[in-house]
């Protein structure tokens, strides 16, 4: 027999496509109605999850279920046979009735790798308890060292076609984003421009540990390309005409009064062209560029524009074209922020992510003396003066969204954000910052992934944070005392004690994504095995309603950290 040669075209459509598999175990003794329920319910939560993921990116997230009931092996087979066939990579169970654990479910799933992500959602009936044999097959997995999530939701107990409950599925979607994000992310690439971090080390390209943890690859590139490409102006110069013009007419302001300043701004937009055409040739994710030293600042060579507006324009969910997809990036060639805000931004389904330094931490009482110095009147139950901001920002990178609330449109949001004069004394290559203040009232997490060499594994240090407003005398000299030039957004974290969040930052940037749920984001975290490190005093362990319970594989080995530890070693 001949070998078959794959179509030149056969990969398009499928390339990283994530497949949700949904499927039933059942018992082979009860009647054809119980049968014929448990395969109602199949369909009925593969149709309410159907269009509700969204990835940010153009590859759809396929929903498929299979009416073939798992009774014993010989099903289990099929279903594997007919879920390969279909490309599934995450598989959810949808159980009603008893059935046996080694039998079903968990000879279905040895056809599979052992990380394939599984949900067991099933309602909490007593007449053919799905939720007993939930029960046995999860606490099997969990003594074979496999993990698995588990939704005891609510059904009706009765009907052909049980009312499944808007808690049971919007729990399964938190599940599935992150689902999706730890499987869709697998193959995709991140590309690097330039060296280490400004030898920081707290952002430094871990390539092994990321390819191992995530599935991610690292593309990089020296920034040399991009000086070439510069100097030998290959780009589109109707594109950065048109770029030029879009800011221009809708953005507050631009400064190009420095020496230069006019062809030093160009130059700079041409960057977003240029790094853009090299992302989309290497069917890159996210990015970061590393800037300082040797491209704007090094006086030894011949320093050359910031590149800040097109590190913005990448997070952001729009540029001169239109509506885009974030293409999560990071200044100073910061790998571990990229990553950050990669996981984030998909596991909101393209939310725009906010890089910042963490700069001076105000306490409470620093803002209240310097309210009172300014003649300002406080009403003592402000968020600032109960507990203190950090002062947010960085020169460059800063998505154009955080200008202004969630669902404001780029018109609006461009018109509160100016450009001023790069400061020369951090970068005498010239070109322009962005500027803007994030209005307060905006919620989300704020994050920060770091990598422990003792230990070979990803910590995430979070906590629910937002915005808020100052007085405007209050925050011109908040602004002032740092750089008046960057973006700023004053973040007060939810739970942790400005004692705490200063004392515990893994490094000086860190990340902030409005509407993540603390819920989706630690489904996220179990799955790909980075340990949680939230250790802020006032914050309970577990917070009905915010919080997912825990994996019974973690309760029965030490904990969380503990049982990823485990993990990280067998595997």
């Amino acid at each position: 027999m001949a070998a078959i040669r794959i179509s030149e075209n056969s990969e398009q459509n499928t390339q990283n496509q994530v497949v949700i598999g949904v499927c039933a175990t059942c018992d082979p003794r009860i009647d054809s109605e119980a049968r014929q329920r448990s395969v109602n319910i199949i369909e009925m939560v593969a149709n309410k999850i159907a269009g509700k993921i969204t990835v940010p990116d153009t590859n759809n997230v396929k929903i498929v279920w299979s009416p073939v009931l798992i009774d014993g092996e010989q099903q289990a087979d099929q279903v594997a046979r007919q879920f390969k066939a279909q490309g599934v990579n995450i598989i959810v169970c949808t159980p009603d009735t008893w059935a046996f654990p080694q039998l079903t479910l968990m000879s279905l799933m040895a056809h599979f790798p052992k990380n394939t992500p599984l949900n067991i959602t099933c309602g909490n009936s007593a007449p053919k308890p799905g939720v007993v044999f939930a029960h046995a097959v999860n606490g099997a997995f969990a003594q074979q060292g496999i993990l698995t999530h588990l939704n005891i939701g609510t059904w009706s107990d009765n009907g052909l076609k049980p009312e499944i409950s808007d808690t049971t599925i919007q729990n399964l979607i938190e599940w599935l984003y992150a689902a999706v994000t730890f499987t869709g992310l697998k193959g995709r690439r991140i590309v690097c421009f330039g060296h280490d971090s400004m030898g920081m080390e707290t952002a430094l390209t871990h390539v092994n540990a990321t390819r191992n943890t995530f599935g991610i690859e690292v593309s990089r590139l020296d920034m040399k390309l991009l000086a070439d490409k510069l100097n030998k102006n290959d780009y589109n110069k109707n594109e950065l005409k048109e770029l030029r013009n879009w800011l221009e007419n809708n953005l507050k302001q631009i400064d190009i009064s420095q020496n230069k300043g006019s062809e030093k701004l160009d130059q700079s937009l041409a960057m977003y062209l240029i790094i853009r055409d090299i992302l989309n040739e290497l069917n890159a994710v996210g990015g970061a560029f590393m800037n300082q030293l040797e491209w704007g600042s090094d006086r030894r060579g011949n320093p050359l524009p910031i590149c800040d507006m097109a590190e913005s324009l990448f997070n952001s969910t729009f540029d001169h074209n239109g509506p885009k997809n974030v293409i999560p990036f990071g200044t100073e060639a910061d790998m571990q922020g990229t990553l950050t805000m990669l996981f984030k931004t998909w596991l909101t389904g393209g939310n725009p992510p906010l890089f910042m330094d963490f700069r001076k931490v105000w306490e409470a009482n620093e803002l209240l003396a310097k309210a009172q110095q300014l003649g300002i009147k406080v009403q003592g139950d402000e968020i600032w003066a109960l507990k203190g901001i950090v002062d947010g920002d960085n020169s460059g990178s800063a998505s154009l969204n955080w200008a202004g609330l969630p669902g404001e449109n780029s018109k609006q949001l461009l018109n509160k954000i100016t450009m001023p004069g790069a400061d020369l004394g951090y970068f005498p290559g010239g070109g322009n910052s962005v500027n803007f203040v994030s209005p307060g009232g905006i919620k989300g997490i704020a994050s920060r992934l770091t990598y422990s060499h003792l230990n070979g594994m990803f910590s995430l240090i979070w906590d629910e944070a937002q915005t808020v407003d100052l007085p405007e005398k209050l925050a011109d000299f908040v602004a002032n005392s740092s750089n008046v030039t960057w973006p700023h957004s004053w973040i007060v974290p939810k739970y942790a004690t400005m004692t705490e969040y200063k004392q515990y930052a893994p490094a000086n940037h860190f990340h902030m994504t409005w509407g993540l749920k603390p819920s989706v984001m630690q489904y996220w975290m179990d799955l790909s095995n980075v340990l949680s490190v939230a250790p802020w005093q006032a914050r309970p362990m577990f917070i009905e309603g915010t919080d997912r319970p825990q994996p019974l594989i973690h309760l029965i080995n030490g904990g969380e950290n503990q049982a990823k530890i485990l993990r990280a070693k067998g595997a």
